[in-house]
């Protein structure tokens, strides 16, 4: 087994992101070397290995270090062109890509922007963690951002994290980017779930304020004009800057982060040049505030 102990940490921002020196993903892994790897994402969220070249097998491998892996989730019918590209094989994988054959997506959530969002925090057990590697990149653009939610949290100002003690919050997936569903009809047959608006992180112990601008719709028992104007509030607080890391994508990147205490966003890229990463998670648990 690859026994790395003294892995080298180099922290990307004040917020969170660090680059992990050290580790060939292509091997496995000692218990000491997955040890200091949590160690370190307990502390920066967001962890980075550049230059790695890993099949989906040593991907899987490496993401099994840290629980049990995710099946990707299934669109409803009527959403499912969305999602289903015709590459995608394995039930633990998403193809994150732009690129058509014949006209047909080979993965999902292929172009543009992508508002900020929790992976799955539309069901009862959000993903915990996710894992993206960088086959195909554009010449610019589509670069992730992530933002520390512990940070956020701590930012809510005392009166309204009193008033939003105990509350609710409904996420939503119309399996959209850049775009809020629409509450306005029936959403029996969307996917949802209410989860609380502050969230004890279950291996941390701290508060992280658990809403993103894309999928968290509305504030359970609270008027829809209150309620859309304290997201808001909730959503440009998240967004800080000074909260943000920034990855500008190289080939061979492979990053893994903690969907409990942050949140994600993309930015927008070349509609016409191919971009290929490729996802796997760890299922997660119920959250409680």
């Amino acid at each position: 087994m690859h026994d790395v102990i003294d892995i080298e940490v180099t922290p990307l921002s004040a917020a969170c992101g660090a680059e992990i020196k050290g580790v060939d993903l292509t091997r496995e892994l000692s218990e000491g070397a997955v040890r200091a790897i949590k160690e370190a994402w307990g502390k920066h969220l967001v962890l980075v290995f550049r230059g790695q070249s890993i099949t989906q097998e040593q991907q899987l491998r490496f993401a099994s270090y840290f629980g049990e892996l995710g099946n990707r989730r299934k669109a409803p019918e009527k959403l499912r062109s969305r999602t289903e590209g015709i590459r995608q094989d394995n039930q633990k994988v998403l193809l994150v890509s732009n690129i058509k054959v014949d006209g047909q997506p080979i993965g999902a959530f292929g172009e543009g922007e992508f508002w900020f969002h929790i992976d799955s925090g539309y069901t009862p057990r959000p993903y915990k963690y996710t894992f993206l590697y960088a086959l195909e990149l554009p010449s610019r653009g589509g670069n992730t951002m992530f933002s520390n939610m512990y940070m956020a949290y701590d930012a809510v100002p005392p009166s309204l994290k009193e008033r939003l003690k105990g509350k609710k919050a409904l996420h939503i997936h119309e399996y959209k980017r850049a775009e809020k569903a629409d509450l306005s009809g029936d959403i029996s047959n969307i996917p949802h779930h209410y989860h609380p608006v502050f969230i004890t992180h279950p291996d941390t112990g701290r508060k992280t304020l658990f809403v993103d601008r894309l999928m968290t719709s509305r504030i359970e028992g609270v008027d829809a004009e209150d309620s859309d104007a304290i997201l808001e509030q909730l959503y440009d607080i998240g967004e800080r800057r000074e909260f943000i890391y920034e990855h500008v994508w190289q080939l061979g990147d492979f990053l893994m982060w903690d969907n409990r205490c942050t949140i994600h966003a993309r930015t927008d890229f070349p509609k016409d040049e191919p971009r290929l990463l490729r996802r796997c998670t760890v299922e997660g648990e119920p959250l409680h505030e």
